[in-house]
């Protein structure tokens, strides 16, 4: 997933501007080629190496070949094309794809039946997949990329380590200048990539056209027949190339279902397959001796020498726009769940004057660093990666599947009998996937899953304990109305304006009973304001505030943002005149409310749950940073919660 581009809106233009439209969507079309498939398009340096090379042992003849390379046409036509490219993409919410925005959307229909909560934990999990995938995936496919250097020299071999690493360290470097304007390469560079592994792969089909035997699912089915422990091992290996697919449906709100139909089918789609199939054509011309030799690193070896060191160069730099995309994925992932109230308030900064989902979260960016550097130098080459790689993606997809199923239900209504076949189908289809990862475990693929189990952990712990505080603020708040009346005249009022951050709509917020506790003073005008984060990406600006004059100089005001949208209150501020007039910052003070958590003799959560929330609490980022307060005009008054 990446923030490198303006969400485009995928719909039919207005009257007559046909032209101008196809040539908008052309645009897009190309843009993503550039952002979006760079992780299933970096598939082909190892997918069909490890296929062979990997734990499955499969013998490399004409039947196994064959076998393998129809798995691929099908698994790519099965799992991205028909069921993200063409199904999941028509459940957007708003325009927005990927786990949070589908269990927003699914929330909104179904999210007070009997099941609704089983929903909203599946997509976190789905979610917190994705951490262990963001950080695997800069790994396995730089490293990759770089041990093509082992092709052109093998005394090279000790340097792909220390490269690589360089390179990663780099990237991550990189993220705090933003993307902008390294962004406008990625697509150049990305065609030439996908038309130069097209060419290679067509040049070895035309010379051993028999490998087209492929495209007829009986090979696939024949490789079972024959091999039945073995093919289902070699699921394991063949599902690397599709892994990127769920990352096509997250970036959907970027460019447009449209845009990336248009991309994946008339382009990228073709390239992959073209050099599937071309990798395979050149194993199976060859003899045994010479095939096992080749088949160690086939991608690079379609290259005649003398173009195997420019192709290094190309599949690095294009594997470096990749990772690029995922850790943007992993910031974009992180403010949605943050938003959503699953993730406490991360320092954010943003990183384009003009594309407000451009964003650079350090919290993230420097744990995804020491991860991947921790990967290279525990895993040491890619192969020993790949045996860590693909059970979080085969976990976030087949969960994906039964999001599915309650769609065409819940959402669009299908009748269950129509529903059920078509569900049972991709979980099979998904669920054999995942299950033949799941021998990867003690190889590597414990780490994604622990990886996802704390982040589950982490998540759903901050929205439990988060809900439970503001039940206990409730419990105890006063009226708003009944303390209007009764401060009016109870304390002394001073020029300006003071606005107090409220969680709630409800009740006096705790700093504003401390103020007048404390300084027995209140402002002309005093707004309690209460920031909403709606169950979609973006909130019309129409509908951005909402206020009431409750009398006596009290306001309470609500602004509005989508999940996918910056708090800025006091950009929001500037279009809400209706409090008693405009808002001049320098005659503005915001007060906060900050919580410190004590035992309670009744807790609602187990001990342990309690003190990982209270952590996550005392080291989220303040207010005043998140909403993009004036540092000079903010005042922090501290109250005790029970939980």
């Amino acid at each position: 997933m990446s923030d490198s581009v303006p969400t485009a809106i995928d719909r039919a233009p207005p009257g007559g501007a046909v032209g101008g439209h196809s040539a908008k969507k052309g645009a897009l079309a190309v843009g993503a080629i550039g952002i979006v498939f760079g992780d299933i398009g970096t598939s082909p340096l190892y997918a069909f190496r490890e296929t062979f090379a990997g734990t499955a042992n499969i013998a490399i003849d004409r039947l196994h070949v064959l076998g393998v390379v129809s798995l691929i046409f099908w698994s790519m036509l099965l799992v991205v094309a028909i069921q993200y490219v063409t199904i999941l993409m028509r459940a957007d919410n708003k325009g927005q794809g990927g786990s949070l925005a589908l269990v927003a959307l699914l929330s909104r229909h179904i999210g007070k039946s009997s099941y609704g909560w089983l929903v909203v934990l599946l997509g976190v999990f789905a979610t917190s997949l994705f951490y262990g995938d963001s950080m695997i995936t800069p790994a396995i496919s730089v490293l990759s990329a770089v041990e093509g250097l082992t092709v052109v020299d093998e005394g090279l071999e000790r340097f792909v380590i220390p490269i690589a690493l360089v390179l990663l360290i780099f990237l991550f470097m990189l993220q705090r200048r933003g993307t902008a304007k390294v962004g406008a390469l990625f697509a150049p560079v990305m065609i030439v990539y996908f038309i130069t592994i097209a060419g290679l792969g067509l040049n070895q089909i035309v010379q051993n056209p028999d490998i087209l035997w492929a495209l007829n699912p009986y090979y696939a089915v024949q490789f079972f027949v024959t091999d039945g422990v073995v093919a289902f091992l070699a699921l394991g290996a063949v599902v690397l190339a599709v892994t990127g697919s769920e990352a096509l449906y997250s970036d959907m709100g970027h460019f447009g279902r449209g845009p990336m139909r248009l991309s994946w089918f008339g382009f990228v789609m073709p390239c992959l397959l073209l050099n599937y199939f071309g990798q395979g054509a050149m194993i199976a011309s060859l003899p045994p001796e010479a095939a096992a030799e080749v088949v160690r690193n086939p991608f690079f070896l379609l290259a005649s020498e003398e173009w195997r060191l420019p192709l290094v160069i190309l599949a690095t730099v294009a594997t470096f726009i990749a990772s690029q995309a995922v850790i943007s994925g992993a910031f974009s992932i992180t403010h949605q769940a943050m938003q959503l109230g699953f993730i406490p308030r991360l320092s954010i900064r943003h990183t384009s004057e003009t594309e407000a989902g451009q964003i650079y979260i350090p919290v993230v960016n420097w744990a995804l660093m020491v991860a991947v550097i921790i990967l290279v130098l525990t895993f040491q080459n890619s192969s020993n990666l790949a045996s860590a790689y693909g059970i979080a993606v085969t976990g976030a997809v087949t969960i994906d599947t039964l999001l599915m199923g309650v769609l065409f239900v819940g959402v669009w209504k299908w009748k269950w009998w129509y529903a059920l076949p078509v569900v049972l189908l991709f979980l099979i289809v998904d669920g054999a996937y995942f299950a033949a990862n799941l021998v990867k475990i003690p190889d590597g693929g414990w780490f994604p899953l622990v990886v996802g189990v704390v982040a589950f952990t982490l998540l759903t712990t901050w929205a439990r304990g988060r809900n439970i505080m503001r039940e206990r603020m409730t419990e105890v708040a006063l009226p708003i109305e009944i303390f209007a009346k009764s401060a009016k005249n109870s304390a002394t009022r001073v020029p300006g304006t003071a606005i107090f951050m409220a969680s709630s709509t409800a009740g006096v917020p705790s700093a504003l009973l401390h103020n007048i506790k404390h300084n027995k003073v209140l402002h002309e005008r005093v707004v309690i304001l209460t920031v909403q984060i709606a169950d979609i990406p973006y909130v019309d600006p129409a509908k951005r505030c909402e206020y009431h004059d409750l009398g006596d100089g009290f306001f309470r005001s609500v602004l509005h943002y989508g999940f996918m949208e910056a708090t800025d209150v006091p950009t929001g501020l500037k279009t809400m005149q209706q409090c008693g007039g405009e808002f001049d910052m320098m005659q503005t003070s915001f007060f906060l409310s900050r919580q410190t958590l004590l035992p309670s003799d009744n807790p609602a959560m187990p001990i342990w749950r309690e003190k990982i929330f209270a952590w996550m609490l005392r080291n989220a980022a303040t207010a005043m940073e998140f909403f993009n307060l004036p540092t000079n005009r903010v005042v922090e008054l501290g109250s005790q919660v029970r939980i």
